[in-house]
């Protein structure tokens, strides 16, 4: 599965577009109030792709075990420093709506956080090349 994403940026317009495989999508993200950049920073968008990602492979784990998930709420917390430094502290939490036992709602949680994609490539670490 081979994935990107790709922002054109210009005064007052960004055009957003990730992809998987052959399958594009638009995304919205308004500009700075300057004009310039996005008013989402990459940091709120690295959290929200952790909390994306956790949330839909719960569901999708969830599925596979015939457990039932009437809604759930994932917070992901990070810090982050002066310009360069990388984040620290990052911590997250999940809770899950389910008539589920609540004993096989944690073993989803903990299974769910052992095998979540996104989370493993940055516990992994990952090498980040720019390419010309």
């Amino acid at each position: 599965m081979k994935i990107s994403a790709m922002i054109k940026s210009n005064f007052n317009h960004h055009d957003i577009v990730v992809q998987t495989d052959e399958m594009a999508k638009e995304m919205r993200i308004s500009p700075q109030s300057t004009g310039f950049g996005s008013s989402v920073s990459g940091a709120e968008l690295l959290l929200l792709s952790l909390a994306t990602c956790y949330c839909d492979d719960l569901y999708r784990e969830a599925s596979k075990r015939n457990m039932t998930i009437s809604g759930m709420e994932v917070v992901f917390n990070g810090e982050f420093g002066a310009e360069g430094e990388a984040g620290t502290h990052f911590t997250y939490q999940a809770h899950i709506r389910s008539d589920e036992p609540a004993a096989e709602i944690e073993e989803l949680i903990q299974y769910t956080d052992r095998i979540a994609e996104v989370h493993n490539t940055l516990r992994k670490g990952v090498n980040i090349t720019l390419t010309p």
